[in-house]
């Protein structure tokens, strides 16, 4: 007895508990049974990746079953990278794979607008010079009308109190879209999806503390089957967004979050303080779907829903669920029927209603096959095949059950809408398994099938380059969830089991053990038979100088045998390389290959090009593009491609004859190896090393941006970086947040205003105060013409004060905002000299700016360790080795 009242009590616990889309055994069916009755939607509107209420998002998902969404109108492409140096397109992949994993924690979908995060903006009007508002819109109305939600949440509130412009512009389009997305005439159905009227629309309060706040919620609500609340829950998910620095505690108790009812369709007249949920006014019964039957089996059916799905709940024995398949197979039934998926002129065709029974039909196929204790594995030998090309997978189904179950093939062609973990999309049929297959309890079933390929796998919203600020402004709609949009191949099993037919979907992986992580799997990627890239993609060289660097050169196969490859380069007039090809053999898909040139010249001062050709089969084939892998644990890797060219941009720059530096990497910081293209010898400082090395020997040291934030050991170590200035020496700075205003970084204090001010048009009016400032004159003579052709940013983070000691030759702003000359500050500390700049060299040394160059060479020459000039550039060494 007190095993069986054991038993009805944790049933009774999982009536509310929460769906795990990462989770087993019993948190997962209970989470799937307890959601079959719930068929409202909500969908979450932000700018970013990041910007979404995980609280919110969490405890609507996993704690109310509410099938819910977040659209981010970018992938955060224009942030900074506190994991890694990639930044631009790079980083938007990173990003991406972090929400998908956040959304993997908080068990909600992921979809995308196109718009490209150009960087910083203060204004909507600002964000609308880069994105064209009514094609922007348009992505949004799309992502209504194809997720249908009841409840739009817009994170922001569309006003300057935003703070980011882009910010603005998605609170100001999820309440346009909400307008709009059943307005025919503007939006027709034909481009844009078929009309949908969401029922009400709300914008978050929690970011301003519950400010004007009309329904409030506790997100720290325990689920006692998870042993978690959803505010923990949700605190593991915003801690996937690693590369933001996002990692955060995960609260237990109490954790209120708020929003405020801005409009509704359904309940005008009651008062939006008195609500109790976000779907008062609304039927979330299935009865309000009758209207929409179109034949006499849908609506009995339907009619038949809520009863079948309250005996299975009250049947379900998470201890032994195998007598609840019968009930969730009748659940499926019922659901495929009121849709009419298999009587004719019975489909039904009411939005909502589609919508609905398509979330109920996967929700109760997902819950079968859990209470089945079915799994599958689709298991290749290898990560990656090439283009065309194709790889046996052994798929096997594994049934840990207590029912005998059919397997009736394999497929990897697009599985069924209602099939298990969706559909890529993508594939060609194959070979089919052994017909009609029992696997009894405890036993499995074992097959092959073979994988075509059918495209490289890499981020399909990089397949063409975009327009401005815009991505595939010609292709693609943003209509599909991004993680239906998987570009990874699947294979699906077609299971027979109490009477029903079940697509059983797993993903083509490559398994396999590492000595410390364990189990890992990789999933299957289809990449180029030769995949060839540079090290860089720009370089910066002395212009009328003589010139000697290397260019590497990186190959990798598809091919499980060796491949011979012949590498040749395109070079601009002006330029030779030290050989004409050079050979290399790569072993197989596991190994890599790096060829060097050492490439001689002069380059007049300008752009051009150097592009990489790799032959194969006696000069039969030939690439000219290749991938670079990204590769971190809390995400899926990623293949970023690229054309295998370098642009190099030559720089009318001199350089101190005797010139030595040390750098301590920032983040996203990819300065150090400009420098070094330029001519100056750099040493790579880390900053567990500044309390023993010597540092006497260096002329300059620079700290890259952002480091005291990102190390610790910096922040511990900055006092011997004061003494080395104080000794004679240079220490250049580039920007931080607030941890450069903590006492004992700076040598003298500065402030920063709360938002922090910066120049976010790239092309505002640089202004020269002190003309004779050593640093605007020494080597080079700045002037306001090496300041054009900057990109994303001026400046970050710039005081709002300094002390009197610091010297500021430069001074900027927005338009229309005050004068700031916080660009560059510069103080003599001791026998030597601090400079702090918050001007973006970490974007405009990279992007290969010339007029950056210029001034970041000033900056580190501006010290009193000094060698003598050089005359002229052609009387100097060569440069770039």
């Amino acid at each position: 007895m007190r095993r069986l009242a054991h038993r009805a009590a944790l049933a009774l616990a999982l009536a509310a508990a929460p769906l795990s889309l990462r989770g087993q055994g019993a948190a997962e069916l209970g989470g799937l049974v307890s959601g079959l009755g719930t068929s409202m939607r909500v969908l979450v509107i932000g700018a970013h990746p990041d910007d979404e209420d995980t609280r919110l998002i969490a405890w609507l998902r996993r704690g109310r079953q509410v099938e819910t969404a977040y659209l981010s109108l970018t992938r955060g492409d224009g942030g900074q990278n506190l994991i890694g140096n990639e930044l631009g397109e790079a980083l938007g992949v990173i990003r991406t794979e972090e929400l998908l994993a956040a959304r993997r924690v908080d068990g909600a979908t992921q979809y995308f607008a196109r718009a490209y995060d150009f960087g910083f903006s203060k204004s909507a009007d600002e964000a609308y010079g880069h994105w064209p508002h009514d094609t922007l819109l348009g992505d949004v109305v799309r992502v209504v009308r194809a997720f249908r939600p009841h409840v739009i949440v817009a994170v922001f509130t569309g006003t300057p109190r935003d703070g980011h412009g882009q910010h603005q512009v998605s609170g100001l389009l999820a309440r346009e879209a909400w307008d709009a997305a059943g307005d025919t005439t503007r939006f027709p159905p034909g481009t844009f999806g078929a009309a949908w009227t969401p029922a009400k629309f709300y914008r978050n309060t929690s970011y301003l503390r519950g400010e004007g706040k009309t329904l409030e919620y506790n997100a720290g609500e325990y689920a006692a089957l998870l042993g978690r609340s959803y505010a923990e829950i949700a605190g593991e998910s915003r801690s996937q967004h690693r590369s933001q620095a996002f990692g955060v505690l995960q609260p237990k108790g109490v954790s209120l979050g708020s929003v405020r009812r801005e409009a509704s369709r359904v309940n005008e007249a009651a008062p939006a303080s008195t609500e109790r949920t976000l779907f008062d006014g609304i039927d979330t019964t299935w009865a309000r779907l009758a209207p929409a039957m179109r034949c006499g089996p849908a609506r009995a059916a339907l009619d038949s829903l809520a009863g079948a799905i309250a005996a299975t709940r009250a049947r379900l024995d998470l201890f032994d669920p195998a007598p609840a398949v019968p009930l969730l197979a009748t659940v499926r039934r019922l659901a495929r029927t009121a849709a009419g998926d298999a009587t004719e002129g019975c489909r039904v065709r009411d939005a909502d209603a589609e919508q609905s029974l398509r979330v109920l039909t996967d929700r109760v196929t997902r819950a079968l096959i859990d209470a089945l204790g079915l799994v599958a594995e689709a298991i290749v030998p290898r990560d990656v095949l090439a283009d065309g090309d194709s790889i046996t997978a052994t798929v096997t189904v594994y049934n840990r059950g207590r029912l005998t179950v059919m397997a009736r093939g394999v497929s990897n062609s697009p599985p069924a809408a209602d099939a298990v973990g969706g559909s890529s999309g993508r594939g060609s049929p194959v070979a089919a398994g052994a017909p009609a297959v029992g696997i009894a309890p405890d036993s499995s079933y074992r097959t092959t099938a073979t994988v075509r390929g059918a495209g490289t796998t890499g981020p399909w919203w990089l397949a063409r380059p975009r327009r401005g600020d815009f991505l595939l402004a010609q292709t693609r709609l943003p209509v599909e969830s991004e993680q239906a949009l998987s570009p990874f191949p699947q294979v699906t099993v077609v299971i027979e089991a109490a009477g029903e037919t079940i697509p059983l979907t797993a993903p083509v992986v490559f398994r396999f053990a590492d000595p410390v992580r364990g189990e890992l799997n990789r999933p299957l990627s289809e990449v180029p038979a030769v995949s060839i890239t540079l090290d860089r993609e720009v370089a910066l060289v002395r212009a009328n100088a003589p010139i000697a660097f290397p260019v590497r050169v990186t190959l990798r196969t598809a091919s499980t045998e060796a491949r011979a490859v012949t590498v040749a380069l395109r070079l601009p007039a002006g330029l030779s390389a030290d050989s004409a090809t050079r050979a290399a053999t790569v072993p197989d898909y596991r190994s890599v290959r790096t060829v060097e040139f050492l490439v001689r010249g002069r380059l007049a001062p300008g752009r051009s090009r150097i592009a990489a050709v790799a032959t194969t089969d006696g000069g039969g084939h030939s690439y000219a593009r290749g991938y670079v892998p990204i590769e971190y644990e809390h995400i899926r890797p990623a293949r970023l491609y690229r054309e295998s060219a370098l642009d190099v941009e030559a720089v009318d720059v001199a350089l101190p004859a005797t010139l030595n530096v040390a750098y301590v990497q920032g983040v996203g910081d990819n300065v150090a190896p400009i420098l070094r293209e330029l001519g100056v010898p750099v040493t790579v400082l880390e900053p567990t090393t500044l309390g023993t090395a010597d540092l006497s020997s260096y002329t300059a040291i620079v700290v890259g941006t952002r480091a005291y934030e990102a190390q610790p050991e910096l922040v511990t170590h900055n006092g011997r970086l004061l003494d080395y200035a104080r000794a004679g020496g240079t220490l250049v700075v580039q920007y931080g947040q607030y941890e450069v205003t903590q006492p004992g970084i700076m040598p003298y204090p500065i402030t920063l205003g709360r938002p922090a001010q910066r120049v976010t048009d790239e092309a505002a009016p640089v202004r020269i105060v002190d003309s004779t400032a050593r640093v605007l004159t020494t080597p080079n003579r700045i002037t306001e013409r090496d300041f054009t052709a900057w990109v994303q940013d001026r400046t970050l983070y710039m005081p709002a004060t300094h002390a009197p000691e610091y010297a500021a030759p430069l001074s900027v702003n927005d338009p229309g905002e005050p004068p700031n000359d916080g660009a560059i500050l510069v103080a003599p500390l001791g026998n030597g000299l601090y400079v702090y700049t918050t001007l973006a060299f970490f974007r405009q040394l990279p992007a290969g700016n010339p007029g950056a160059a210029r001034l970041f060479i000033n900056l580190i020459s501006s010290g009193r360790k000094r060698g003598p000039m050089s005359a002229r550039p052609g009387a100097e060494r060569e440069v770039g080795r």
